[in-house]
């Protein structure tokens, strides 16, 4: 889809609006100005009173398919998915005869629809956001439970309220800022300096954390990262074997046999996780080729914890040295993600001089298969949990967006430097402009041909 016919409007376009895959059901869409005239000369009659009905009847493809039988749903109004008169033709899921019947409709005056050219006269009539349409694709690609949650929240309009909200109060301060500019010889001031460097500073930081939640959903999240963290011989891998449900690391009595990391993949309920064996904690001594190898090792034992989505932090719980430890665990723990979770694991419960603890601690015993089944809950829990709080947007409005969020952070910073440089507050102005169009882009209540053809480019045809 180009840019130079991305946004026409007047001409009626039709396509197979289904899976193009063997099915018992199929559907044919048309939009547009002409749909009625078409649908009149299919034989199909809208109510008089002009309301969106439904209707059984046949429709003439010619031999070999002659009469064809459909459900006919039709929207004689602008009150429709795309905001003008909509056709849906429900017949057999046979292609040759879905496209008799695209070929029939372009016959009297329709034109194929190119890809995602409902969704987006659907976006320019106002039914949906920018971000909105980009979560109809997201719920069409969605793969799991976890990925289709994303889109729908986002098609509620979880990504755009919020931008258009700050939009909002970055044109309401720009109003403050222009009507003193006109009573600049009066002395008269809508808002004072401190006020307006306060609240932009509030909104240029609400900015950075949905960048930065964006930025952390970019990866693909269809896999969930799961870091076991723990001193040498702490149980880390016979932890990951009763995980997994087979033997993939190494089991040794001896402490730091776990060198590289581990990573194994595997089903917890609904969802795919990567489960990754790390190397003990450690300080390197002795032989100088000992500790490079043992620097390296704990250098991607600590990566791998930091970019993890969930960490155990492995505690042998009848360590003579418990304080300590896990004094030491949670100081590493701070080096994370954001949107990270902990779990701490007491392993080898089964042992003598076990400690009993409370939650949060999650009491394990590999060997003896003690509380693997609870540590699966807690993590799938945890996993739900991420789900439904870490995401703000499917994979495609993050790589979009991210840029116009860093232009609306950057122009608000030099807008608080103009103010605490006493600069005029022309140049702020100039600056809260660029912010709210930068904003503007994310919802699309600012956009160019670029921008909507890089956005329904990515649909199918049909959408």
């Amino acid at each position: 889809m180009g840019t130079s016919t991305v946004i026409e409007m007047d001409d009626t376009i039709v396509a197979i609006g289904s899976s193009t895959m063997p099915a018992t059901r199929g559907v044919v869409r048309l939009t547009g100005t002409g749909v009625i005239d078409i649908a009149e000369r299919l034989g199909i009659m809208p109510t008089s009173d002009g309301s969106a009905h439904c209707v059984d009847t046949a429709i003439t493809l010619g031999q070999p398919l002659g009469d064809v039988p459909v459900r006919a749903l039709i929207w004689p109004t602008s009150r429709s998915y795309t905001g003008q008169p909509s056709l849906e033709l429900h017949t057999f899921g046979s292609l040759p005869v879905l496209h008799s019947i695209v070929a029939r409709a372009i016959e009297l005056g329709a034109r194929a629809a190119r890809p995602g050219e409902f969704t987006l006269r659907a976006f320019l009539a106002g039914r949906l956001d920018l971000t909105q349409a980009e979560a109809v694709l997201g719920v069409i690609e969605a793969e799991g439970r976890g990925a289709l949650d994303h889109a729908l929240r986002q098609l509620a309009g979880n990504l755009s309220r919020p931008m258009e909200f700050l939009r909002g109060q970055l044109l309401d301060l720009l109003a403050d800022v222009e009507a003193g500019l006109d009573f600049v010889d009066e002395d008269i001031q809508f808002i004072s300096d401190t006020d307006l460097v306060e609240r932009l500073d509030a909104i240029r930081s609400t900015l950075a954390t949905t960048r930065k939640q964006l930025s952390e959903r970019t990866r693909d999240t269809s896999q969930w990262i799961l870091a076991l963290r723990g001193l040498p011989n702490a149980g880390k891998s016979r932890l990951l074997n009763a995980l997994a449900g087979h033997e993939a690391a190494i089991v040794a009595d001896q402490a730091g046999t776990t060198r590289d990391v581990v990573s194994v993949p595997v089903q917890l309920g609904d969802h795919q996780v990567v489960l990754v064996d790390t190397a003990g904690i450690e300080s390197a001594d002795g032989d100088s080729s000992l500790q490079q190898i043992s620097h390296q090792a704990q250098l991607q034992a600590r990566r791998a914890g930091r970019d993890a989505d969930i960490r155990l932090w492995c505690v042998d719980s009848a360590s003579s040295d418990w304080e300590p430890t896990c004094a030491a665990m949670r100081e590493l723990a701070k080096d994370k993600r954001q949107a990270a979770i902990d779990l701490w694991v007491a392993t080898k419960c089964d042992g003598p001089g076990a400690r009993h603890l409370p939650d949060p601690w999650i009491r394990t015993s590999a060997l003896a298969g003690t509380g693997i089944d609870s540590l699966q809950q807690r993590i799938i829990d945890s996993i739900e949990s991420l789900d439904a709080n870490e995401g703000v947007s499917i994979l495609s409005t993050a790589a979009r967006c991210g840029g116009s969020l860093r232009a609306a952070e950057t122009a608000i910073g030099s807008a608080i430097d103009y103010v605490h440089g006493g600069d005029g507050h022309e140049y702020v102005s100039s600056e809260l402009r660029l912010a709210a169009a930068a904003l503007g882009e994310v919802t699309g209540a600012v956009y160019t041909d670029d921008i909507l053809d890089r956005v329904f480019s990515r649909f199918c045809i049909g959408k």
